[in-house]
Parts: C-alpha cells; structure tokens; sequence
C-alpha cells in the first residue's frame, strides 16, 4: 500500500486528536495513525481500574471540548476519559486509521516517506504526537528477583484482587506509586513502598480552594521551558497528589502511620532479597520541602494580590523519620509476593530517523516545531510551557502547529 496526504499524525490521543480538530476546523486534509486498535489506547490499557484524573475538570480544554459542566473542581475518572476522548473524535469525525505503527519517518525533497506496518504514505507534514509514555521502564536487575516473584509494571496493574495473595512492594513513589500504594494499603495489603527523590507533596486544597486554581492564579502552568533550571528538569516526577473520591492530598508520612512499611531507594538485588539506600530520611524531607515551597509562595501570592482567604496550617506529620533504615530486605521473609515497579516510562523517538534529537534522545524543537520543514511534535510534557502536556494546555500548542501547517501550505501554493 502507498498513500500521499498532506499532513500525517501518529498517535491518536488527546494531542494528535487536539490537532485534528485545529485542521479540520482549517479545512486542511489530514490522517491520524494510531498503532493501537482504538484511539486513546493509554488509557484503556496503561491505567488501573479506579485512576482519576488529578487534575480538575476545569483543565479540560480540548479546543472544541471544553469543560461546561457543572463540576469543575471534580475529577474524571479512567473512563470518563475514555468517553470524554471518544465522543470529541466522533464530534467532528476524526480520520483514524487504527491498528497501524509508524516504522520510520524518511526525508525527501519535497516531503516525507513514513514507512509502516500498513505500508508506506507521503506527507507534506508529519506530526508526531506519541507522547513520552512509550516503554515500561524497569530496572537491569529486576531479572535477578525469584522467579516465583510477580513483577508488573505500574501500567499493568488493574487492582488488589487480581495481584496473588501477600504483601507488595512499589518500587517508585511518583505520583502512580503513591496512589497504587494507597490503594492497595486501604484494600488491607501489607504494602512496602520504596521512596525515590524526583517528586514531592502538594496539598490537594489549601486556604479555601484546590491547589490547582492556585497555581493557575499564579501563572505556574504558564512557565515556559526556558525557565527550568536545567533541560532534564522536565522530566522530574510529578507532584504527590490524588482525584481519587473526590480529591485528597498524598502524604508518605501518613502512609507510614497508616502500616506502609517506608524504603529507601532500590539500588539492587541478590539472593532473593533487594538492596536500598541509606536515603528514606532525605527523601522524606525533599518532599515536605516541596510542599512548604508551594505553600510558602501561594501565601505570598494571596498577601501581594491582597486577596481574602481562610488562614490556615497544614498537619506537621513526621512518621516516616521514625522508620528504621532498611538496607536489605528479604522478599520470602516478608512475605511480598507481588513487585509492582512504578518508575515511570521510556521514550525512543530514535525510529525517527532524522537529525531532530539532543543528547537525551528529547526532540529539538520550538514550541513543537523543528528545524526540519513540515515536521513537528506534539503532546510532551514542557514541549513549551509546564501546561504543554496536559489537557490544559495541548489545544493552544496544537492550534500553534495548526497554523504553521496552514502557513506552509499557503506559501507552497504561491
């Protein structure tokens, strides 16, 4: 099969179909690739049964799909998502092809040549739009754990019932680690949690309204990426937070109160047991820094726009300090039975094949444009701003590359 269109999407999920929608409201012809056999394949397959979303509904501005409904500070659930990204590619018939990968993209004088697993097309324009939720990351010696020992990636997890009788360990206490942790403590797991340093805490409300409304009052989704301190700043853990039954803040110290058995960062395995670091304690206090970091400037902010709201003091909770230092912890002995690694994802845009890469394999590019002519990327989190890969700001990036498109076109027509 070859197939000529103007501009190539891969990857039907809110970005690619954002982008769809910008070009069919443009009227510029257009085809989404999705190598999955529905669009919005990461949340159908890469989420557990009761995942929310952690940020309010309010954030929800898919251009054409923005929210109206009358719970803005609620949070949508895995299927609601689903639903909500179905009917927004119904809503103006969305060109999909399903159950179709991009193998690699090819540049020719006056266009590209991407070849897939249905063929190859010709495009004018192609959009990458993947996302960097590409491979489950799990560590080399992850191999060397017992094999009677399940090991599944947070992506993988669906809910305590369908992990065997035992205790389990959570590698990872990013933002999908501590709320997996806490679902599976609540369901009566004995849990054991080992604690990274890339996240930290936020209150999920805080002197009378969510944290959320804050930060956007304070323009914080509105930094842009040359404002991070250094360029591996974007890939930092995301914030400890949960939409879960209604919305509530996530605290390790609570978790260690609450019988979560509290670990430093895994460094190993041998002999049937893991290695950890000597650092629970620092990683404990990074995260209760973060919180008072946030809290500190949202009062700043309220006391320079001399606004009124309730005063208030967040719980001062130290549980997780009194936890010994576990350096080696035998797996049989304490009964864990399930190792669930929630460190986060891989990306690999190495297919590409064109010189659009820096040195952490992130794509060069300004505001999803590079400096390759007609190709772009889309979706990835700080791909302009801190918003870039959120439902909050994807439409305004996808309506930038949209417009370049149509500029590219106007003056090929010339």
């Amino acid at each position: 099969m070859s197939a000529r269109i103007d501009t190539l999407i891969i990857g039907a999920g809110q970005a690619g179909l954002a982008l769809s929608y910008c070009l069919t409201q443009k009227a510029l012809p257009h085809l989404i690739l999705e190598q999955a056999e529905q669009p919005a394949a990461s949340w159908r397959d890469g989420r557990w049964d009761s995942f929310t979303l952690v940020t309010p509904n309010w954030q929800l501005r898919l251009p054409g799909a923005e929210y109206k409904g009358d719970a803005p500070d609620a949070f949508l659930t895995r299927l609601e998502v689903i639903d909500y990204l179905e009917q927004y590619a119904a809503s103006f018939a969305a060109p999909i092809c399903c159950g179709v990968r991009a193998k690699s993209i090819e540049r020719s004088p006056n266009s590209f040549r991407i070849q897939t697993t249905g063929g190859e097309y010709t495009a004018a324009n192609v959009v990458v739009a993947t996302g960097l939720f590409q491979q489950p990351k799990l560590p080399p010696f992850s191999v060397l754990l017992p094999s009677a020992l399940a090991q599944l990636h947070s992506g993988q997890y669906r809910n305590p019932a369908e992990l065997a009788p035992g205790a389990v360990l959570v590698v990872g206490s990013g933002q999908s680690g501590c709320q997996i942790a806490e679902e599976l403590y609540q369901s009566g797991r004995q849990v054991y949690l080992s604690v990274g340093s890339s996240s930290g805490r936020v209150p999920r409300r805080y002197r009378g309204q969510d944290s959320a409304r804050w930060f956007q009052e304070m323009g914080f989704y509105d930094r842009t990426v040359d404002q991070l301190a250094s360029p591996r700043a974007k890939f930092a853990g995301n914030l400890h937070l949960s939409g879960k039954d209604g919305g509530h803040t996530l605290n390790l110290h609570q978790f260690a109160r609450d019988g979560v058995t509290l670990l430093g960062r895994i460094t190993g395995a041998q002999d049937g047991a893991i290695l950890l670091a000597a650092d629970l304690y620092e990683n404990l206090a990074k995260a209760d820094k973060v919180e008072a970091d946030l809290v500190k400037a949202i009062d700043d902010h309220i006391a320079k726009a001399g606004l009124v709201a309730p005063s208030e003091s967040l719980p001062r909770l130290q549980d997780g300090f009194a936890a010994p230092l576990i350096r080696q912890l035998d797996l049989a002995a304490s009964r864990i039975t399930t190792v669930i690694w929630a460190m986060g994802y891989c990306f690999d845009f190495s297919w590409v094949g064109l010189p659009v890469l820096d040195e952490d394999g992130f794509p060069r590019q300004q505001r999803g444009v590079t400096a390759i002519p007609g190709l772009y990327f889309l979706g990835l989190p700080w791909l302009h701003s801190a918003k870039s890969g959120l439902f909050l700001g994807i439409g305004a990036d996808a309506e930038h590359i949209a417009n370049h498109i149509a500029g590219r076109r106007s003056e090929n027509q010339v």
